[in-house]
């Protein structure tokens, strides 16, 4: 440490002053040796370039860069499926939420018939086929999201998260929200 400190205190001293004969060849040899030991050198060129030009190199270079493979690569797997659909659900629920609160709220406003009673009588005209799709339609992303739900807490609380575990849960909530939604589909 009194070493390295005894240095730097020297060499600053001689690029502070005016350095004598004696000096000026000491230097040459103990600056490089002690700095450029840690200190890399090449010859920089630069030349003036519009931001158009500039631009246009960065353009080029980014066609050279390498793509990720993404998805292409990956095996589908419960877990990352599972993930990808409960976010979409989510999505799906509240927009559909959305859509439909502020569409009931301005329907006085267009003349739009979106009360119970229409709705249900409209809904009453439909063939039963239609019926039941449309009512699984409702009720499928309403019972995964919510079974799911149930498997990010378990997650949240520590337990579960051994791949088996993750694997059977998964295809547990897969099986129980078709299961609920068929039977919220046919007997509702």
């Amino acid at each position: 440490m009194l070493a390295s400190r005894t240095t730097q205190q020297a060499l600053r001293r001689l690029a502070a002053g005016q350095p004598s004969i004696t000096q000026m060849g000491l230097t040459k040899f103990t600056a490089p040796a002690v700095i450029g030991a840690s200190m890399q050198t090449r010859p920089v060129a630069t030349q003036k370039l519009s931001p158009a030009d500039s631009y246009q190199i960065l353009v080029e270079q980014r066609k050279l860069r390498p793509t990720s493979p993404h998805l292409s690569i990956y095996q589908p797997q419960i877990p990352w499926i599972l993930s990808i659909t409960h976010r979409i659900t989510g999505s799906v629920l509240s927009g559909a939420f959305y859509i439909f609160g502020s569409a009931y709220l301005v329907a006085p406003l267009f003349g739009w018939h979106l009360d119970s009673v229409s709705m249900a009588a409209a809904f009453g005209a439909w063939p039963l086929a239609a019926k039941v799709a449309t009512k699984f339609a409702f009720a499928l992303p309403f019972t995964f999201h919510s079974f799911n739900a149930f498997r990010h807490f378990a997650w949240d609380a520590g337990r579960t998260f051994k791949n088996a575990q993750v694997i059977r849960t998964g295809w547990a909530v897969v099986g129980i929200s078709l299961a609920s939604a068929l039977g919220l589909a046919v007997f509702l």
